[in-house]
């Protein structure tokens, strides 16, 4: 099995790739990653989305492939330039809300909100607000983080944290947790 063979990327990976290599963005989601973005969110009927870390929207482009008619995506970024390639290519879905704001502050303004899918794809939400993130995830909601797996642009010290943050959910009992040696590393966990 070849897990790289017919992905049948979203309609507007062609566009989003090519505006996304010319603005510069190095930080995209790996493709095995987004595929599997899409299929879990297929899991989630009607169910409300939130995205941390939109970047230039590669990896909400296969979410909202995932997603029913009747569910909702939030999107977040703090880089207004990376969210217009977003907006250009994705925008007109009226599934999705797109929001330029600072991570933490848009997690400290969620109050009792819930979520059934949390991809937390930046600080915010992962390394930062961790726990206050997971009070976002409704009874059998999914949280996903990728780059669990080394990178070549992690900074001096970063793989402390990483183990840390894996450590913090293998032991929080209030989640069923998988952890892949897959794509850039994967966990999933399910709020019981």
């Amino acid at each position: 099995m070849n897990d790289q063979e017919k992905l049948n990327q979203p309609r507007a990976m062609e566009g989003l790739w090519h505006d996304t290599v010319a603005s510069g963005f190095s930080m995209a989601s790996d493709p095995l990653t987004c595929s599997l973005l899409r299929t879990l969110a297929a899991s989630k009927p009607s169910g409300r989305f939130l995205e941390l870390g939109s970047g230039t929207g590669l990896s909400t482009a296969w979410i909202l492939d995932g997603m029913d008619q009747t569910s909702s995506l939030t999107t977040v970024d703090n880089d207004a330039s990376f969210l217009g390639i977003l907006d250009k290519h994705l925008g007109s879905d009226p599934r999705l809300e797109i929001v330029c704001a600072d991570g933490d502050a848009f997690l400290q303004s969620q109050g009792d909100a819930q979520y059934d899918f949390i991809f937390a794809d930046t600080w915010s939400g992962k390394y930062r607000l961790l726990d206050q993130t997971l009070q976002l995830l409704s009874k059998g909601g999914l949280y996903i983080i990728d780059d669990m797996l080394p990178q070549t642009n992690w900074p001096d010290g970063h793989a402390s944290k990483v183990d840390d943050l894996i450590h913090q959910l293998v032991s929080d009992t209030r989640f069923h947790v998988t952890k892949l040696s897959w794509a850039s590393g994967i966990i999933v966990a399910t709020r019981l």
